[in-house]
Formats: structure tokens, C-alpha cells, sequence
């Protein structure tokens, strides 16, 4: 219970900082966003909960947001090298 009131806690303060510092953040994401994933104008708010959620679960849970990470990785690897490998298959 009380890690759910610290995350919530949390959460709300992530939240409102990225909204009152919203010009930064978002000037930010664009630099390292490809441009269909940009942050104009409507996904503002959707922005703001998804960077909330993901500063909450870092700072309570941090090693399962690492792992998590290492595991995209490891999956977004094997996908490219399956993608090379049926590509150089169909080619030839």
C-alpha cells in the first residue's frame, strides 16, 4: 500500500512539472522523435501521462525499468537481424 501512495504521489508531481515546464520538455522530445511521433499540439496530454507513468515506475521500481529496457533491446535486435537475414533471402 505504501508503495502505491509514493508512486501516486509521484506521479502527480512528474506530471505537473512536465505540464508547467512544458515548452522545455517538448522542444526536448522533438530533437530525439522521428517526425510521426513529434509532440504538437493534441498529444500533449498524452505526453505529460506517459513521461508521469514512466518517471513514477523509475523511481519506485527501477531495476524492473532496466530490465524492461534490456529486454526491448535484446527483442528489437533479434527482430532487426531477422529482418536483414529474410530480406538478403528474398533478394537473392
Amino acid at each position: 500500500m505504501t508503495l502505491i501512495v509514493i508512486w501516486l504521489i509521484a506521479l502527480v508531481l512528474i506530471g505537473y512539472l512536465v505540464n508547467s515546464r512544458w515548452d522545455t520538455v517538448s522542444a526536448g522530445l522533438d530533437k530525439m522523435l522521428p517526425d510521426v511521433m513529434k509532440t504538437h499540439g493534441d498529444n500533449r496530454w498524452l505526453w505529460v501521462s506517459a513521461l508521469a507513468v514512466l518517471g513514477a515506475t523509475t523511481l519506485i521500481r527501477p531495476v524492473d525499468i532496466l530490465l524492461v529496457g534490456i529486454l526491448i533491446g535484446i527483442i528489437g535486435l533479434v527482430v532487426y537481424k531477422l529482418i536483414n537475414w529474410a530480406s538478403s533471402k528474398a533478394l537473392h
